[in-house]
């Protein structure tokens, strides 16, 4: 039995008293991304942030911290989200007070968007106990282990990213 009381994992039957299996190790991946997706549900830094507002102001704060602007159709790609939905987004998060919008240094018709001053203290602050438990984790792990978890991770990585979307069937 899994750890959330499920005998059997999406598609991949668990079988108890046996050995792990490769199945075992999707269904605690799969595990895992619900929990993770419910933590950032809870950990969010405002009520009216979303999950894509924190990976956008994430994505906004890692570049900041690197010297890079980024345009909004670069945060639209990374995010995976319609230039409309971008713009929804952005409005949301400057009105927020978590981002600005500034000229970009080179190209006057474009802008750049930035964290607020404090946007990067308040997520750290939200995320800070999630993080420490998470890095607790790790470094409980063997030089071994960990060198076959960032094995594994690389490949699910690889996997995932391969995966070409098939068209519907019916449409054209």
């Amino acid at each position: 039995m899994t750890p959330h009381g499920a005998s059997e994992g999406y598609s991949y039957p668990t079988l108890e008293d046996t050995e792990p299996r490769a199945v075992d190790v999707i269904n605690a991946l799969r595990e895992f991304r619900t929990s993770e997706t419910a933590m950032r549900r809870r950990t969010r830094s405002s009520p009216a942030m979303g999950e894509t507002d924190l990976l956008a102001l994430r994505y906004l704060i890692d570049a900041e911290a690197a010297g890079v602007g980024v345009r909004p159709t670069e945060l639209a790609g990374r995010l995976g989200i319609t230039s409309a939905s971008m713009t929804t987004l952005v409005d949301r998060l400057v009105a927020s007070g978590h981002v600005t919008r500034e000229r970009h240094p080179s190209d006057r018709r474009a802008i750049i968007l930035r964290p607020a001053p404090g946007a990067d203290e308040e997520v750290r602050h939200n995320l800070n106990q999630m993080h420490k438990r998470m890095l607790e984790a790790a470094e409980s792990l063997s030089p071994e282990e960990i060198k076959a978890v960032m094995h594994f991770l690389m490949r699910m990585r690889e996997a995932v990213d391969a995966v070409n979307m098939a068209p519907h069937i019916g449409s054209r």
